[in-house]
C-alpha cells in the first residue's frame, strides 16, 4: 500500500504509519498547502484543510492513497466552551472518506488567547510552560494528561476516515 501523507510533520507521519501498520505501507511525505489558514477556526475550514492535503497529496505522487490531517478549533452547538478537534481525509482519486479524531475543550485561558487570532500551539507553549507542544505530544496530550497524544488522536481521525476503503460495507453506496 502507497500512501502519501499530505504534510512533512513528524506527527502527522507517525500517526498514519502506527494506524496503518498492519497494512505494511510505504508512506511519503509530501509538502502540500492545506488552502486553510494556519489555524483552521471551524469545522469546516479544518474538514476542507484535511481534503485538500490528501488530494494534493495524491496528485504529487503515485501512491494509492492521499491522505490529510489537520487539527483545528471550532465552536460546538452542543458543548460550552471553544474545542480542539481533529479531522482526517483520504482519497484514492476517485472517492474521498473523512474521519474525526477526539475533540476536547480547551481550557478559558488558552481558548480567550487562540479566539483572539493567535495559534494553538505555541500559546499552549506559552502558557503551560511547554516547548514546541505541536511537534510532540499536542496540545491533546498536554490537556489529558498523557491519556492520549497528538500521534494517537490524529490517528484516530486516520482510522476513521481510511475504514470506508479497508472494508465492505461502504460498497453498496453511490
Amino acid at each position: 500500500m502507497e500512501v502519501a501523507v499530505g504534510s512533512t510533520n513528524p506527527v502527522k507521519i507517525d500517526a498514519v504509519e502506527r494506524t496503518l501498520e498492519r497494512y505494511d505501507p510505504t508512506v511519503t511525505a509530501v509538502d502540500v498547502d492545506s488552502g486553510v489558514g494556519e489555524q483552521p477556526r471551524t469545522v469546516d475550514e479544518t474538514v476542507r484543510g484535511a481534503e485538500n492535503r490528501a488530494r494534493r497529496a495524491l496528485a504529487a505522487t503515485d501512491a494509492d492513497y492521499g491522505v490529510g490531517l489537520e487539527g483545528g478549533i471550532a465552536r460546538l452547538e452542543a458543548t460550552p466552551g471553544l474545542s480542539l478537534i481533529m479531522w482526517g481525509a483520504v482519497t484514492d482519486g476517485v472517492r474521498t472518506e473523512r474521519g474525526g479524531g477526539p475533540t476536547l475543550r480547551l481550557p478559558d485561558r488558552i481558548a480567550e488567547r487562540v479566539t483572539e487570532g493567535a495559534e494553538l500551539g505555541p500559546v499552549v507553549d506559552e502558557i503551560l510552560g511547554t516547548e514546541h507542544v505541536a511537534e510532540a505530544e499536542g496540545a491533546a496530550g498536554v490537556l489529558t494528561a498523557g491519556l492520549t497524544d497528538r500521534t494517537q488522536a490524529l490517528g484516530e481521525a486516520v482510522a476513521c476516515s481510511f475504514g470506508p476503503f479497508l472494508t465492505t460495507y461502504y460498497d453498496d453506496e453511490s
